[in-house]
């Protein structure tokens, strides 16, 4: 999920396309957007604080065999809160699971760690490395 959620919605939506015909399945819940509270903790390990709010759109199909497949993505982006919803029902299906692991999911964790590791290449090239000059008394 964390990779369909990363990922560009008419790249999600292109690998789906290309899987062919997908089953029929009915919108169980429309996307809609909303707000969700962010919390932060200092320190990581410290008391919970409330840092501010995120706008999310969620969303839940229901496939004919019954799997029924939720989705929550930052943004307002509708249809791919309903892609992705739509791959979760989809995982849960024994005849599909395969297919959209190895057509879908692994392609765009491919696209998705070729773009991390061009961005940590170009962010590295810009630094800099700071040292502390010690004076010593004569």
């Amino acid at each position: 999920m964390a990779v369909l959620v990363e990922a560009a919605a008419a790249d999600v939506a292109a690998r789906l396309d290309a899987l062919g015909p997908l089953p029929a399945h009915d919108v169980v819940r429309r996307p809609e957007a909303g707000l969700v509270m962010v919390q932060g903790r200092i320190g990581g390990d410290g008391r919970a604080f409330n840092l501010g709010e995120a706008t999310v759109t969620r969303a839940a199909v229901r496939l004919a065999d019954g799997e029924v497949g939720f989705a929550c993505v930052l943004g307002r982006d509708g249809a791919k809160a309903r892609l992705v919803a739509l791959c979760d029902a989809l995982m849960q299906s024994d005849v599909w699971r395969t297919a959209v692991e190895t057509r879908v999911v692994a392609p765009l964790r491919e696209t998705l760690e070729t773009t991390e590791l061009t961005e940590a290449a170009r962010t590295a090239a810009t630094r800099v490395d700071f040292f502390t000059l010690v004076r010593g008394e004569d």
